[in-house]
Order: C-alpha cells, then sequence, then structure tokens
C-alpha cells in the first residue's frame, strides 16, 4: 500500500473527526467561537502530518487521540 500524500492523509482525519463528533461547532482551546469541527480538524490535522511518527499512527487514530482531549 502507497503511503498517504498529505491532503488524503488531511481529509481523511477531518472526515474521521467530523463524523465522530456528534457536534458541528464548538469554541476552541484559543476561544474561537462557532469554530467548526471541520475547520478545527484541517488545521490541526497537518500538524499531525508533521510528526512522521504521528503520520505512521494514521488519520484516523491521530484524529481519535486528538479528539481525547476534548472533554478535559
Amino acid at each position: 500500500m502507497e503511503p498517504l500524500t498529505r491532503d488524503q492523509f488531511i481529509d481523511r482525519f477531518k472526515a474521521h473527526m467530523v463524523a465522530r463528533a456528534g457536534f458541528e461547532r464548538f469554541k476552541d482551546e484559543d476561544g474561537r467561537d462557532d469554530c467548526t469541527v471541520a475547520d478545527y480538524a484541517e488545521e490541526i490535522a497537518a500538524s499531525y502530518w508533521e510528526d512522521p511518527d504521528q503520520r505512521a499512527e494514521g488519520p484516523e487514530e491521530c484524529a481519535d487521540a486528538d479528539m481525547s482531549y476534548w472533554g478535559d
């Protein structure tokens, strides 16, 4: 299987996060009102892509890891 491109990784990360979130908008940790889950996912996915170890985990696993902190 060929490695994912950056765009493929981000698209899958975003799709997974949006599907699992159960809501469309939230305040992010920077206090931005009405940040959509989709916008947040697209922004944060790039940071996971840039780390080779995290990238190797896969986009869905990275999205799950990021979401695990949402309740904190």
